[in-house]
């Protein structure tokens, strides 16, 4: 009898810990970033107004559903990213993404989902999908961005 008793409390604490963990799990069931056309954005590289492009390698752009983050991958490559997080999107209207002081990543303060620059993949925080990120023409010094997903989102 004895031995049954000091198996009772272990069992019991299996359970808790299994239910803890269980409800750590990610959210997968909130809304997409909803989608907001807008016409193709140009922006002459040229202009002294883009030159932080050029400096701190990233600008915000009106457009999208919150904004743009136009982020300079390369001399020729350009990435633009939804500024809307992707973590609950439609019920969290202030859930807007910055570029971190570091310039090293992106993050919504308001739920503290980060996101790399690569692909707009999540890196911390509650969120799971990627940012949206718009398709970009480079044609010499004109760069367009599309309303068009680059990425399915």
């Amino acid at each position: 009898m004895n031995t049954t008793n000091s198996r009772w409390p272990l069992g019991i604490l299996f359970l808790m810990a299994f239910v803890g963990f269980s409800s750590c799990k990610r959210d997968l069931t909130d809304d997409a970033i909803p989608f907001v056309a807008f016409p193709d954005i140009v922006i002459n590289l040229n202009l002294p107004l883009y030159n932080d492009l050029n400096s701190k390698g990233w600008i915000y752009v009106d457009g999208g559903v919150q904004g743009i983050i136009l982020y300079k991958a390369s001399a020729t490559s350009y990435l633009a990213f939804e500024r809307n997080c992707s973590y609950n999107p439609i019920n969290n209207a202030g859930a807007i993404i910055f570029v971190d002081v570091s310039n090293l990543f992106m993050i919504d303060h308001t739920c503290s989902s980060s996101f790399d620059f690569n692909e707009g993949t999540p890196t911390g925080g509650p969120a799971w999908r990627p940012l949206r990120r718009y398709k970009t023409f480079l044609d010499g010094s004109q760069l367009t961005i599309s309303s068009e997903s680059a990425n399915g989102m």
